[in-house]
């Protein structure tokens, strides 16, 4: 039987191989964990699908928790978004500026009653929580009742 020599350069690539795929997969990690950034737009989707789909009380679990408990909505507070219905959602301008941003907002506002639609400014307040890793809401649902 004819030994075949083992030269260096087979011994090295074994552990070279192994060190390659732990770097891979280091990367692969760190690609798919999102940054604030990318976090900040996902929670603004999902506040402004809610808000869209009039889903009130959705939007409400995305108020900062401090504010929710500062401003606490009852009932009836509820009921007087289910007399609305949105039309339109647009963002004219945003702004981010370390732990807080800001995105300035229309919104038409349908009453269910009279069917009459009007356009409703607000601005959205963003809060990052170092602690839980999220951006919350912490200016409180739009208030689509304004003078």
């Amino acid at each position: 039987m004819t030994r075949i020599p083992t030269t260096a350069p087979a011994r090295l690539a074994l552990p070279l191989l192994a060190t390659l795929l732990a770097a891979l997969f280091a990367l692969a990690g760190c690609a798919s964990t999102p940054d604030r950034a990318d976090t900040l737009r996902q929670v603004q989707y999902d506040w402004s699908a809610a808000i869209r789909w009039g889903d009130f009380e959705g939007a409400w679990t995305l108020v900062d928790p401090a504010y929710r408990e500062a401003h606490p909505m009852t009932a009836l507070e509820f009921s007087r978004y289910e007399q609305v219905r949105i039309s339109g959602y647009h963002e004219s301008g945003a702004m981010v500026s370390g732990d807080t941003a800001s995105r300035r907002v229309e919104l038409g506002v349908v009453n269910r009653n009279t069917q009459v639609q009007r356009q409703v400014q607000y601005v959205e307040q963003w809060r990052y929580d170092p602690e839980a890793g999220r951006w919350w809401v912490s200016s409180g649902l739009p208030d689509l009742w304004q003078d």
